[in-house]
């Protein structure tokens, strides 16, 4: 048994396809089958249920495979251990952000992370939390920068910042028009808020703020971005709650529609880097932190109306 077979169960697990896992590994599809078989042989017995149409794993392939995947996480870590001793702060990163944040963080990070990690190649990977956890926690993504809360015992984190919520509503709306220049949470009672879909955390995140105001999600409506939830709001079909970082530059103005402030304490999300406990990039990531949540303070402060 070797490592290299061990990586043609994963993509055969992950694709279900003898074709495309052999692509994904970059050998033939004669190859990766020869050498699955033989990995049956040498274990005993079958890993691999085929089909003419599907492929799935045996019960004791998908233990294994499951088993192969911290197996090789673990061989990763190594070879970083090794890397990092010559050189902590070079080589390649992996990075995940979830959508609602990563388009409108990463043009206010990217140049001082470079400035301060000259030699670091960043590889930027947005996902939704989940799939980024997943991707943690196996290994293919050294770290991500996600909203708390996050409960996993294998998991370090560091705080960066805190992001308020502002309102968006349509600039002929009754909020709108109102002279207050802040809102409290009971201005939104028993109104109907444009929601993302589900799988996205600030579905839950705005869920929480509307239970507490004592609004609700509009029926009939998810979006699948933030930008579509901000065109709906200028076009007048609703209102919504938007993370600050999404309205500022380089983010365009959008006409028709009015961003409202909350009183403080506002609702906001806490975002932070996580990291596995067993990285060895752990100093690293730590000081990696530290530059990504040194946010110049305007960009979490309502914008001048």
């Amino acid at each position: 048994m070797n490592l290299r077979d061990l990586r043609y169960l994963l993509a055969l697990s992950d694709h279900r396809h003898f074709g495309r896992a052999a692509e994904a590994c970059h050998v033939s599809q004669p190859t990766l089958s020869t050498q699955i078989k033989k990995l049956e042989e040498e274990l005993g017995v079958p890993l691999v249920e085929r089909a003419p149409r599907n492929v799935m794993l045996t019960e004791a392939g998908a233990e294994i495979a499951q088993r192969a995947r911290k197996v090789i996480a673990e061989v990763e870590e190594m070879r970083q251990i090794a890397r990092r001793a010559h050189d902590p702060e070079a080589g390649s990163l992996r990075l995940g952000f979830f959508p609602t944040l990563g388009p409108y963080l990463l043009p206010h990070v990217v140049g001082p992370l470079r400035q301060r990690f000259p030699r670091i190649e960043l590889l930027l990977i947005e996902e939704k939390t989940e799939v980024l956890l997943h991707q943690l926690r196996e290994g293919k993504v050294d770290a991500a920068v996600l909203a708390l809360p996050i409960d996993d015992e294998g998991l370090e984190h560091a705080v960066l910042f805190d992001e308020p919520f502002v309102v968006a509503v349509p600039s002929v709306h009754r909020l709108a028009t109102a002279k207050r220049k802040t809102l409290n949470l009971s201005a939104l009672h028993d109104e109907h808020l444009l929601l993302l879909e589900d799988g996205h955390c600030m579905r839950h995140q705005a869920l929480d703020v509307c239970h507490l105001a004592g609004a609700s999600e509009k029926e009939g409506f998810r979006a699948t971005s933030l930008e579509t939830l901000r065109q709906m709001v200028a076009a007048g079909v609703g209102i919504t709650l938007l993370p600050i970082l999404s309205t500022k530059p380089p983010v365009p103005p959008q006409p028709n529609l009015r961003l409202l402030p909350f009183a403080a304490p506002a609702p906001s999300r806490r975002i932070a880097l996580f990291w596995r406990k067993s990285s060895a990039r752990a100093g690293f990531l730590a000081q990696l932190a530290g530059v990504l949540g040194a946010l110049p303070p305007h960009l979490l402060a309502p914008s001048a109306p």
